[in-house]
Formats: C-alpha cells, structure tokens, sequence
C-alpha cells in the first residue's frame, strides 16, 4: 500500500467518518472501509470536492523498482541507433566503424533514404508487436510473466546485434543480413515489453478513492489518485528519458572514437539488469492475473450495442452510433428477461468498454502527432550532418530531447501544474494532449526554417546531404549545428503533454482485463505513423508541422465534449466479467 505524502497529517479521530450527503459514502462505506487499501480513510463530501485543493499521493517503492527496469531497457533501446550504421559509409582505414574527431562514423554505406527505410520499419516493428503482447499478457500469462520472456527475446537480438559489427564482419556484406535478424528479434522482446510495463508500473499503486488529510500547515487537501497516477506516469517518463539520454551519449561517443562493437556491447550489458531486477522484486509486485480472451466479449457487446443503428446514410449511422444511449441500452439490467446468455457481466464494465473504445478514438488522431517526433532519430540526425558540427557527432543534439525532458519533467511536477490548480485552471488530459500537438507542430517549423537556411549557405544548395568536393571531401554549411536545438525543446514539452498523457489516458481508461491492450493500441499509433512517414522522407519539416497543427484543431474540437466529461468518466465503478449481480464499488 501507497504511503502518505511526507507532508501530511493523519486526521483526528473525529473526522474518521464520512458525510452521509455525499451521494456515494454509503456504498463507500460499506464496501471500502475493511478492504485494506482504504481503511479509515476520510472520503470527500459533494462540497469538499468542489471546494478543497487536489494534490497526489506519494508513489509505491515497487514502481521505483519497475521504472529502473524501463530505465535500463530504453537505455539498451536508445543505446542501439542504427541510423549512422545504415547511412554512412566505412570511415577509409577502419575496421569498427569510428570516425573519430574529425571524421563521419558509418559502417554500411546505404543512404539516407535506405537508413531512414529502415529505422522506420524498425519503429513500425517495434509498435505493431505490442498488440500480440498484450493478448498474451492479458489472456495467458499477465503482465509480468510477458515482460519476463520479452526481456528474454531482447537479450538475445542484443546479442545477434553485437555479431554484425565485429572488426572482420562489418566490412562484409553478410553483415546486412545479421544486422536485420538482430532487428526483428529485438523488436519482438521490445514489443512484448512495452504493452506490459506501463500498465504494470500504475497497478502499483492501488488506492482508487479521493480521501480527505490535512497537512502539516493545517490545510484540508483531497488526495486525488487521478493526480498520482499522473504522477506515476511523469516519473515513468523521466526514467525512460534518464535510460535514454545515457544510451544516446554512450552509443554516440563509442561509435565516434571506438567503433560500433563497443556501441552495441554496451547496451547488452546494462540491458542485463532488467532480469536481475525483476527477479529481485518479484514478490513484491503488485500483478493482475490473466483473465482469458476478454476482447471477443468486448466485440460482442459493440456489435448487440450497434443493433438498429447501421444506415446507409453516414450522417444518420454517425448520430445514431454516438448517441447517449448508445451504450445504456446495452447494458445488462436493461435486457430483463430476453438478457442474452453472453452478458456474464456488469453494468460498469459497459461503461469500462465504452470509455476504452473512447480512447482508442483519441489515439486514432496521434499518427500524425508522432510523424514529427520521429524526426527526432531520422531526419533532424541527417540534418546536423550537413551542419558545421565542430567536432560533434551529428547525432549528439537528439540528446537535448531526453535532457530537456529530465529537467521539465519535475519542473511541471513540482511547479506549474500545481500552480495551474491553484488558480482554478483544469488542464485536463485531453487539453495538454492538444497543447502536445501544437508544441510538436512548432518544433517542425522551427527545423524547417534551420532546413530552408541549409540551402541557402550549402555550396550544393538542395543537394545539402551529398554534398563534397572535387577530392570527395564532405563540404558543410557553416551553420552551427546548435541552431536546432529550439526544435528538441519544444518537442520535448509536446512529449510531456502529449505522450506521458496519451500513456495515462490508455491506463485510466481501459477496463481493467483490457489494460495492456489499450495501451498496445496507443502504442500502434506510432507504428501507423512510421509505415506512412516513408512518404515524407525528403519533403518532411513543413509538413509534419502543418500536419501536427491540423490534427491538434480538429482534435480539440472532436474531444471537446468528452473534455468535459473527464474526471467523471475516471471516478466511475469498477466493472467485473463473470459477475452480473454484486456489490456496486463507486470510485469517489
């Protein structure tokens, strides 16, 4: 169980009691009091939940735990880059593929249209497996069971990775060959992993009911579990940032001045403490059992739902599909005697399908929102190639992303989103996914006018990328490379908005058998997006940033309604399959 916020007071037995007015106290208190989580706690009064100041309790120890395991595994993803190895040639002399100081580092030769060919079908690879992942977490073997053998799987691609870019294989052309079966097996473990650790780190922290404490300063507050797995998911973010900046740095300076086998060596090493940490706290985890193929009944329940509402005009399908009482008339306890024999469950676990399939809604519009951040690995890295680097590796600014995060991340914490409170603004999930949006379109035109300035000053003008002299020598626009580091900054706030949320939104709402699946669906997104960013390789920065722009406008005004609706969609009661008739818990 959660502890209290270091800053807060136990309440006087007095106070040990809750308002009978509040609408929900008597099945709180009946229901709740003795379940161990939640035991002589002080539950909000219709009043107080207007009136009272919201602040997150403290996060479990055990998420800690699971976050170093994310830390670990997105510094041996991150530590992995391919896009130097794909695009650059072998450095005349070497044998690891280091450039050195003055030098471009590159092991394969194959372009710039070949690298980012290829690290876009990675990144497709890497977000389409989820979806097997989570059917397998959430039917067969729970989430923990699955990150087990996913780190299994990626362990051994880290291996076969090492194989390609061996002094004496990497001057080969059969080290294209092992490179790519590296890739497909690591982006198997990587998808099995990531449909199961986000949801796994939240289920950490169990209380599910706002609760009335006092603070040292006298101050009545609520205790919001809705702002602390905000939290969880900030925090989560910052270890993946703080795995991430660390891989980077070391993969850019191994491949620079030693060579690419050290490159690759060294995330296999650090990726070596995920087994040994989840080892370590496997007893103390808090896991949800698999609870067998849950989506064939959520299709089901769509399908009975949709009953009398399919019409051949789109306008009259459309209302009569998102109408009010699209998803009441499905529900159990309005079926009476004719109440099919499939319905082995609740009224609330039709409200958990309903808000899941709402945020599968929200995620269909975030292909176009990560079509600018994977500009991050791809494009923007070419890009500082044909700048003046001043002895830099190329790839060295992507850092400023992870950096910045690690920084906004407790800065947003800690200062401007409880300031933000305070002053009476709701910036709600779905209005910092907005605001993420449009800080991702900013930072696409702030790199297409450092692309436009490239032409100008570039000897070659639109030929910027090959660009070289009479003895091949590589030449360079003399614009400092540091020029791009607006368009990481502002990509790094539209993460905090955009992505920390959309992982938080997948959470919340899902029922809870069918966790890992949003979550896997929120993920496929990024894959959407990278099979059709293939399109834009070379007409890129002004698109993505109209794109971006275009999708957070209409997005706003799609969610909207829903934004207003959000805190009560979160606190709504816990759905159960296999129980049609039992104690109603309605989260407070």
């Amino acid at each position: 169980m959660a502890s209290q916020p270091s800053d807060l007071l136990p309440v006087g037995d007095s106070e040990k009691k809750f308002n009978q007015s509040s609408k929900d106290s008597v099945n709180i208190q009946g229901s709740l009091l003795l379940d161990g989580i939640h035991d002589d706690l002080v539950f909000p009064t219709e009043h107080e939940l207007g009136t009272l100041r919201r602040v997150s309790d403290s996060i479990p120890w055990n998420a800690y735990l699971i976050a170093s395991i994310e830390l670990a595994e997105r510094f041996s993803f991150y530590g992995s880059s391919v896009t130097n190895f794909i695009q650059q040639g072998l450095p005349p002399g070497s044998r690891t593929g280091a450039g050195f100081k003055n030098g471009q580092s590159g092991a394969l030769g194959l372009g710039q249209r070949a690298s980012t060919g290829l690290t876009t079908f990675y990144q497709f690879w890497c977000y389409i497996t989820p979806l097997f992942g989570a059917w397998i977490a959430d039917t067969y073997l729970g989430r923990f069971n699955t990150i087990c053998i996913a780190v299994f799987v990626a362990l051994i691609g880290h291996i076969i990775l090492i194989i390609p870019v061996i002094p004496g294989i990497i001057e080969h052309e059969s080290a294209v060959g092992a490179f790519a079966v590296a890739l497909i097996v690591m982006g198997i473990g990587t998808g099995l992993f990531k449909a199961n650790i986000s949801p796994l780190i939240a289920e950490q922290y169990k209380r599910t009911h706002r609760f009335v404490i006092t603070t040292k300063s006298g101050e009545r507050v609520i205790v919001d579990p809705q702002l602390t797995i905000t939290r969880v998911y900030m925090y989560f973010y910052l270890f993946i940032n703080i795995g991430a900046l660390a891989g980077q740095i070391g993969m850019t300076w191994s491949e620079k001045y030693v060579g690419f086998w050290l490159a690759y060596t060294l995330p296999t090493i650090i990726f070596l403490l995920c087994p040994i940490i989840l080892i370590i706290g496997r007893n103390r985890y808090v896991r949800t059992p698999p609870t067998g193929s849950i989506l064939p009944t959520a299709l089901r329940l769509w399908k009975f739902a949709c009953r009398g509402r399919w019409s051949l005009n789109p306008v009259r399908m459309y209302k009569q599909m998102t109408a009010d009482d699209f998803w009441e008339n499905a529900k159990p306890s309005r079926q009476g005697e004719n109440k099919p024999k499939w319905m082995t469950f609740n009224d609330q676990w039709v409200d958990e399908v309903s808000h899941g399939l709402k945020a599968c809604a929200v995620f269909c519009f975030y292909p176009l929102y990560w079509l600018t951040y994977n500009q991050l690995n791809n494009n923007l890295t070419s890009q500082a190639a044909t700048m003046a680097t001043h002895g830099l590796p190329n790839d060295v600014l992507s850092n400023l992303d992870p950096f910045a995060l690690i920084i906004f991340i407790p800065i947003c914490d800690i200062f401007i989103y409880p300031a933000l409170r305070r002053s009476g603004v709701n910036f709600s999930a779905l209005k910092k996914i907005t605001a993420g949006f449009v800080m991702g379109a900013a930072s696409m035109v702030w790199a297409a006018v450092v692309q436009h300035y490239i032409y100008k000053t570039n000897p070659c003008g639109y030929a910027a990328s090959t660009c070289t002299d009479a003895k091949g020598n590589v030449l360079f626009s003399p614009l400092n490379v540091w020029i791009q580091t607006g368009s990481y900054i502002l990509i790094a706030f539209s993460e905090i908005f955009a992505s920390i949320t959309g992982l938080e939104y997948a959470f919340t709402k899902a029922p809870t058998n069918m966790r890992s699946l949003i979550t896997a669906i929120f993920l496929f997104a990024t894959a959407i997006s990278s099979a059709i960013g293939e399109a834009f390789v070379f007409w890129n920065y002004g698109v993505m940033g109209v794109l971006s722009a275009v999708a957070g406008v209409v997005f706003w005004f799609y969610v909207r309604g829903m934004d207003a609706r959000d805190d009560e969609l979160y606190y709504t009661a816990e759905g159960r399959v296999g129980q049609e008739d039992g104690v109603e818990v309605v989260k407070q």
